[in-house]
C-alpha cells in the first residue's frame, strides 16, 4: 500500500510526464476541479499543473484557447461544490476526524485565513496551495451570501487560471529550453506577481486607515 502510495505521488507530481503522456486537457481540468472541489484534492500540484501545461501548450502539445477556458470553469464550478459541502455540514465539518484524506488543521488554517481578511480570502486563497481546498467550504459554514462568494470565486478562479496557465505560456515561447528544474522558480515568480497588486492595494488601505485621525 505505501509504495502504491509513494508511486501515485511520483506519477502526480511529475507533471510534465503526466500531461504530455496522454493526459492533455481533460486530465489538467479534472485535477483541478478535484483540488478546488473535493478534501482529498489538497495535496495535489495545481498551480504547478497550470504553468507546466501553458509551457506545453505554448510547445504546440496543447491547444490553449482550450485549456485555459475549460481550467477556469472547473476551478470555478469545484469550489461551487466546496461551498455546497461547508453549506450543508456546517460547523459538523470541524468535529470530523482526520483521515488520509482529510485534516482538520487544514481546515482550521483556511477558516483562520478566512476570519482575518473576510471575502477577498477566496480570491486570494487560489494562489495558496491547500488553502484553496479548504477554503470554499469554510465559506459555505460561515453562511456567506452565495452571490458575493460566487462575486469573488469567479474573480479569483479567473485570475488563477489565467495567471498561472498565460505565465506559462509566454515565458514557453520566450525561452522555449527552459529546463524542468527551473520550472519551481518560475512559478513562485508568476504567484508573486499575481498577488502583488492585492498585496499593494492591502498596504495602501492599511496606511490609509493608520493616517485617519482619531476624533
Amino acid at each position: 500500500m505505501i509504495e502504491y502510495l509513494k508511486q501515485l505521488f511520483h506519477t502526480l507530481y511529475d507533471v510534465r510526464s503526466l500531461i504530455t503522456n496522454g493526459g492533455g486537457v481533460l486530465l489538467v481540468c479534472g485535477i483541478i476541479f478535484v483540488e478546488t472541489g473535493l478534501f482529498v484534492g489538497f495535496f495535489l500540484p495545481g498551480d504547478s499543473l497550470l504553468v507546466i501545461a501553458g509551457l506545453v501548450a505554448a510547445h504546440g502539445l496543447l491547444n490553449i484557447w482550450t485549456l485555459v477556458p475549460l481550467a477556469m470553469l472547473c476551478a470555478i464550478v469545484g469550489d461551487q461544490l466546496g461551498y455546497g459541502i461547508g453549506r450543508q455540514a456546517g460547523q459538523a465539518l470541524y468535529s470530523r476526524p482526520d483521515s488520509m484524506f482529510f485534516k482538520r488543521r487544514h481546515l482550521e488554517r483556511a477558516h483562520q485565513f478566512y476570519e482575518t481578511h473576510g471575502g477577498i480570502t477566496i480570491i486570494v486563497a487560489r494562489f495558496m496551495p491547500i488553502v484553496r481546498t479548504f477554503c470554499p467550504p469554510v465559506a459555505g459554514a460561515a453562511r456567506m451570501s452565495y452571490g458575493k462568494y460566487l462575486t469573488y470565486d469567479i474573480i479569483g478562479g479567473v485570475l488563477w487560471v489565467g495567471s498561472m496557465t498565460l505565465g506559462g505560456f509566454a515565458i514557453g515561447k520566450f525561452l522555449p529550453n527552459l529546463s524542468d528544474s527551473h520550472v519551481h522558480y518560475l512559478i513562485l515568480a508568476i504567484v508573486f506577481l499575481s498577488l502583488l497588486p492585492g498585496i499593494i492595494g492591502a498596504l495602501r488601505n492599511r496606511r490609509g486607515k493608520s493616517a485617519t485621525p482619531i476624533t
